[in-house]
């Protein structure tokens, strides 16, 4: 069993920062990448950053280049990612995902889903 839990999120002002931790269990030795991805409302779910979880590659939507930044704790299991510069479009629940086999921005190389966490950024 795998399980994927988010932690961190909440309310900001625009301007301000948020980090965000996705803590993995279970069959984590079988991941080659871990991704955030987040919904809006009324909004299809975007691919936002991913990273592998052994190499620390990173891979960014353009919307998110120089704002925010991926990382990864192999040896606590975790992958954070790190939100400056928050703008009010950055409202969202914000979900991390595992690809046993991927590293891209399709919902479909990833093989397991957390619950997400809310982010909220007020103007």
């Amino acid at each position: 069993q795998v399980g994927l839990v988010e932690s961190g999120g909440g309310l900001v002002q625009a301007g301000g920062s948020l980090r965000l931790s996705c803590a993995a269990s279970g069959r984590t030795y079988s991941f080659y990448s871990m991704a955030w991805f987040r919904q809006a409302p009324g909004k299809e779910r975007e691919f936002v950053a991913a990273i592998t979880f052994t190499g620390g590659s990173t891979y960014y939507a353009d919307f998110v280049k120089g704002r925010f930044t991926a990382s990864r704790d192999n040896g606590k299991n975790t992958v954070d990612l790190q939100m400056n510069s928050l703008k009010p479009e950055d409202t969202a629940v914000y979900y991390c995902a595992a690809s046993i086999f991927g590293f891209g921005s399709k919902e479909n190389e990833y093989n397991y889903w957390g619950q997400g966490t809310q982010v909220t950024v007020s103007s």
